[in-house]
C-alpha cells in the first residue's frame, strides 16, 4: 500500500496536462475508482492525466500529481480525504493548496503522505489506536505533521498502523500493536512514533493493508526481516507463530521490494525473481493452488519482476517491460481482465508496456502509464 520514488515536478493542470494517465480498477462502493461514480469496473478505466504517485487503501485513494499536489477520492467516514470534511466524493478532489506533496500512503480509514521537504503528515482515523502518529487519539480531517522532523523519506500507512523510514536509516512505527506488528517487542498501542530497535540499516517498509496485523522491511545488506501476526505463516518463518520483534526470513541478502497484503506476503528479488508466502485461500500467492505457505516460494521462473502490490486476498505485481500482472481474488474484477474469475497464476493486464506506478489495496487498483 506504498511507494517511494524521486520525480521531477512539472506543472500539470488539474484533470489535464503533461504528466502520467491514472488508471483505476476494481470495487467501487465509495467512489475510490475516481471516475465519478460508484460502479465496479472489472478492467482498467482512465481517471484522467497529470498525474505521479498513486496509493489505494481501504476505500479511498491519494495521488500526488506532476505539479506537486494531492489528490483524494473516495470513502471520509473518518476525513482520510482530508477536505475538512467526512463528505465521499467519487472524483479527485485537492487537498488543500500546497504543491509540495510527495508519498502519499493510504490506511484503512486514515491517510499520510511525506513532503518534499522531509516531513511527514496524516489525517484521518485515530480514535482506535493513534495511528495517525501525533500523540493522542482524536480525528481530524485535514493533514497535520507528524512531530518535526524533515528526515522521512519512506511510508507504509496499513490496517491500523504505520511504519516509515528516516534518511539515516531508522525505521519507526506507531499505531496498533495487538499482534506486536509495530516490532517493539510487546502488543501495546503507540500514538506516536517510536524506532524500531537502535539500528540504522532498514530501508523499504510496507505494513500490511486492510485486515492484516503483520509487517515486512528490507535492510540496506538486501536481507528481509518481518514481525506481528502469523496465522497464515504470511511472516515466512516455517510456521505460525506470531513475532513481536522484526525475526529474519531465511539468510539470504538479495531481497529488494516487499509488499505486505491482508495475508499474503511478496517480495522481489535483486534477480528479478518474484517470492510468494502466506495465505492463498484465493490463489492470491500466484503458486497455481490455494496452499497457504509459511515460506517463500518462487512464482514461475521468470527474472524480469519489478514491484509488487499485495491487496486485500490479490495480487499484482510491475515487470521490468513495464507490463502489468494480477492474481487471486476477483469479485469485483479486481484482476483488472473484464470479468470476476478467480485466478491462481499470474495474469497480464491488458497487452500494454506503458505501466509505470501501481497500488493495489481493498479488492481495487490504481495505477499510472505515460
Amino acid at each position: 500500500m506504498f511507494a517511494s520514488r524521486n520525480f521531477l515536478f512539472a506543472k500539470a493542470a488539474a484533470g489535464g496536462g503533461a504528466g502520467g494517465k491514472l488508471f483505476s480498477w476494481g470495487r467501487n462502493n465509495f467512489g475510490q475508482l475516481g471516475l465519478g461514480d460508484a460502479t465496479n469496473r472489472s478492467s482498467p478505466v482512465q481517471v484522467s492525466t497529470g498525474w505521479e504517485t498513486p496509493s489505494s487503501g481501504a476505500g479511498s485513494s491519494l495521488c500526488t500529481k506532476t505539479d506537486g499536489t494531492l489528490w483524494a477520492w473516495g470513502r471520509n467516514q473518518y476525513g482520510q480525504l482530508g477536505q475538512n470534511n467526512t463528505t465521499v466524493r467519487s472524483s479527485p478532489v485537492q487537498v488543500g493548496a500546497l504543491t509540495n506533496w510527495l508519498t502519499p500512503s493510504g490506511g484503512a480509514g486514515f491517510s499520510t503522505c511525506i513532503k518534499t521537504d522531509g516531513t511527514l503528515w496524516s489525517w484521518g482515523r485515530n480514535d482506535n489506536y493513534g495511528q495517525l502518529g501525533l500523540g493522542n487519539t482524536i480525528n481530524y480531517s485535514s493533514p497535520k505533521q507528524i512531530g518535526a522532523s524533515t528526515n522521512w523519506n519512506k511510508v507504509s500507512a496499513g490496517y491500523k498502523c504505520v511504519l516509515a523510514t528516516e534518511s539515516n536509516g531508522k525505521l519507526f512505527a506507531w499505531g496498533g500493536n495487538s499482534n506486536g506488528q509495530l516490532g517493539l517487542n510487546d502488543a501495546t498501542d503507540r500514538s506516536s512514533p517510536v524506532q524500531v530497535g537502535a539500528l540504522t540499516t532498514w530501508s523499504k517498509p510496507s505494513t500490511a493493508s486492510e485486515g492484516g496485523n503483520f509487517s515486512l522491511c528490507t535492510k540496506t545488506d538486501g536481507t528481509l526481516w518481518a514481525w506481528g501476526q502469523n496465522i497464515y505463516g504470511q511472516l515466512g518463518q516455517g510456521n505460525l507463530t506470531v513475532q513481536s520483534s522484526p525475526v529474519q526470513i531465511g539468510s539470504l541478502t538479495n531481497w529488494s521490494t516487499p509488499s505486505a497484503g491482508k495475508t499474503q506476503s511478496l517480495c522481489v528479488k535483486t534477480d528479478g525473481t518474484l517470492w510468494a508466502w502466506g495465505g492463498n485461500d484465493y490463489g492470491e500467492l500466484g503458486l497455481g493452488d490455494t496452499t497457504k505457505r509459511s515460506s517463500p516460494v518462487q512464482v514461475g521462473a521468470l527474472t524480469n519482476w519489478a514491484t509488487p502490490s499485495a491487496g486485500r486476498n490479490f495480487s499484482t505485481c510491475l515487470k521490468t517491460d513495464n507490463t502489468l500482472w494480477a492474481w487471486g481474488r476477483n469479485q469485483y474484477g479486481q484482476l483488472g481482465q473484464g470479468n470476476t474469475t478467480i485466478t491462481s497464476s499470474p495474469v497480464q493486464v491488458g497487452a500494454l508496456t506503458t505501466w509505470l506506478k501501481l497500488s493495489s489495496g481493498n479488492s481495487f487498483s490504481l495505477c499510472t502509464q505515460t
